[in-house]
């Protein structure tokens, strides 16, 4: 397995002529995919088409750059379909890792691009959390449970540890903060030309949106990818697992002065129907509070491109 340092960031020539600098900005424009937004368990069945049975994996494209976020099982649909747009044509992609519950690492072993010598894959994992992000990752791979050894693979992957808490990713500015959840998890805060993402697949906000730090981390984010579990009544039976209830999800958005919550994480035995409730109920919260705020639940092969309307 090979290792590659990080590409140096071309700089753009002031005198780049009309045609450059339309096809500049058509490059830089940042779009957002959902390919899985399942909690806990994959969940395949007629009762979860809509919003789909994967679990979590989100794709962000701004200026030529890919970062992936989460590599649970919905990274398989994403891998074949990068395959199939990319061939032998070199590909570069950031995968970045919350934390290493099965849910967000089983996609993994098969994510197509990692099979591929032209896929330079950097993974990245919050500060501490890198020998065990390898341990996870390999171990999965071990012959007891797959027939193809992580240290066999023949793209050029590099396992690295966050020494601070921002970085870049080409255009984007990304930063880390710990989420509410057992062991060691982070959310996402991504900072693009064009809009601002944040993401927490797996956290328990504190009630009545009070959690100040995490307020100030995702304030006025376009777009906020937020656990939330539970219904208020659940939330009561599982204090203290890790997961949000979505009227707390609400309260926090609208006190960070959010655009638009996606709920996600959704509860492995919650089906459409259910979801769609879920979400009027979402949307009846923000509008008792008089807020400007849209809500929406995540859903497999969603789509945004931003800015946002």
């Amino acid at each position: 397995m090979k290792f590659f340092e990080k590409a140096q960031i071309e700089h753009l020539s002031l005198a780049l002529g009309r045609r450059q600098r339309l096809s500049f900005a058509i490059k830089t424009a940042t779009t957002l995919k959902f390919w899985g937004a399942r909690g806990s368990i994959p969940t395949p069945g007629a009762g979860t088409v809509r919003y789909g049975g994967n679990t979590s994996c989100v794709e962000i494209r701004s200026g030529g750059e890919i970062v992936v976020l989460d590599a649970g099982t919905g990274l398989r649909g994403l891998g074949n379909a990068l395959a199939a747009e990319f061939k032998k044509r070199p590909l570069h992609l950031t995968l970045l890792i919350t934390h290493t519950h099965w849910d967000h690492i089983q996609g993994l072993p098969f994510f197509a691009p990692i099979y591929n010598p032209h896929c330079r894959l950097r993974i990245v994992s919050s500060e501490g959390a890198r020998t065990g992000l390898i341990n996870a990752l390999t171990g999965q791979m071990e012959s007891t449970y797959f027939p193809v050894p992580f240290s066999e693979l023949p793209s050029n992957i590099e396992i690295e540890e966050l020494k601070n808490y921002s970085f870049t990713v080409g255009p984007v500015t990304i930063r880390t903060l710990r989420a509410n959840h057992p062991g060691n998890c982070v959310g996402y805060r991504l900072l693009a030309p064009d809009c601002l993402i944040t993401f927490f697949p797996d956290t328990e906000p504190r009630p009545g949106g009070r959690d100040l730090e995490m307020i100030d981390f995702i304030r006025d984010s376009d777009a906020l990818i937020l656990d939330s579990q539970y219904t208020a009544a659940e939330y009561k039976r599982h204090v203290g697992w890790g997961h949000g209830c979505v009227d707390d999800s609400v309260a926090l958005a609208i006190a960070a002065n959010v655009k638009k919550l996606y709920l996600f994480h959704h509860d492995p035995d919650r089906t459409d129907k259910q979801l769609d409730l879920l979400l009027k109920h979402a949307r009846r919260v923000a509008a008792s509070r008089k807020s400007k705020l849209k809500v929406e639940a995540a859903c497999e092969g969603m789509t945004i491109q931003f800015p946002m309307a």
